[in-house]
């Protein structure tokens, strides 16, 4: 190696500690890393399951995503009725850990920003975690990008645009931020190929779950911590944006819907029964076999609550010609 070459590696190590991923493999999980997001096994396109949750009198949905590692918003929409930041003591929660895979290549990660999950696909299964995405005005990118490096203790250097953006309010940020309690890029860092976008943690543990960010993807500090030394180098990051989600498994169909926020407007309920209607219809050519209920599709585009519903079955048989029943309601029968 170089001298020049020695000398920009210490640099890098001083201003960056950063964590270069070997190509095509990933560093060894340091052991005091537990683990708080299971790998669960994948089922036709289904993953995981849901559970309850008992709160204190003290707990809030924002508390409760920190330690159970899920996004406010997939907590607020999983548990209709219940007071985000009042629960009460006592109250039954639901923990929103049942998935229909995203309409992607099940491999390295696929971020779905309807959602705003980010699913990791392992030899065993598949990961899931919470994830802050771009805002309306500053989007996440729809893209197949791949992880580059990944930097421990991360310095930010702010770009032009949000130095002036803060600017404008009196709020004057420095070039450069070191690593610390207010560094927005957390403890850890996952560079993507797609300029100027990471995965990285961040010092704002509510903004996790919720579109916030001015394109990058934020994850807690305590599943990034972990996350980044099982990613190698090269590792796909394809991002997606799918509201709505159909799966088959074990001979029932699923539904997952996303609503985009808290309230459900009736323009955003009218933009997802459209897309409800899309799926079904690339359901019934893929899947000729199956049949479903307009029922319960109405009531889970209704709900739009981000847990899976079952709608419908696979038939026993199907006779050749004949068109695929998808829709049935008091006795009227739709087909696509």
């Amino acid at each position: 190696m170089g001298v020049k070459m020695r000398l920009l590696t210490l640099l890098l190590s001083a201003a960056f500690a950063p964590l270069l991923l070997a190509q095509g493999a990933a560093n060894p999980v340091p052991a005091d890393k537990a683990a708080r997001v299971a790998t669960y096994s994948i089922q036709g396109d289904m993953a995981g399951q849901l559970s309850v949750f008992k709160t204190r009198y003290e707990d809030t949905f924002a508390n409760i995503g920190i330690a159970e590692a899920l996004g406010y918003l997939e907590l607020v929409k999983a548990n209709p009725g219940v007071d985000p930041w009042l629960p009460g003591e006592g109250t039954s929660i639901t923990l929103p850990r049942h998935y229909v895979m995203p309409d992607a290549k099940r491999e390295g990660i696929v971020i779905n920003l309807a959602e705003y999950r980010l699913y990791y696909f392992t030899d065993s299964g598949v990961q899931v975690y919470p994830v802050g995405v771009g805002t309306e005005e500053n989007p996440s990118p729809l893209t197949n990008a791949q992880v580059t490096m990944a930097l421990t203790s991360p310095a930010w250097y702010p770009p032009e645009s949000i130095r002036a953006e803060h600017a404008a309010v009196g709020d004057f940020l420095p070039r450069m931020i070191p690593p610390g309690p207010d560094n927005p890029l957390g403890s850890h860092a996952l560079i993507l190929s797609e300029k100027g976008y990471l995965i990285h943690g961040t010092n704002k543990k509510f903004g996790v779950g919720m579109a916030v960010s001015h394109g990058c993807f934020r994850m807690y500090n305590e599943d990034i911590s972990r996350f980044a030394y099982q990613i190698a180098k090269g590792t796909p990051v394809q991002i997606v944006r799918q509201s709505v989600k159909v799966g088959v498994a074990n001979g029932q169909v699923w539904l997952e819907v996303h609503r985009p926020e808290e309230d459900y407007s009736a323009a955003d309920r009218n933009k997802l029964w459209l897309a409800t209607v899309e799926q079904l219809e690339r359901l019934a050519i893929a899947h000729p076999e199956v049949e479903v209920r307009r029922r319960a599709i109405e009531i889970a585009v209704d709900q739009a609550s981000g847990v899976p519903t079952v709608i419908g079955e696979k038939m026993t048989s199907v006779a050749k010609g004949e068109p695929v029943k998808v829709l049935e309601n008091a006795g009227q029968q739709l087909y696509f």
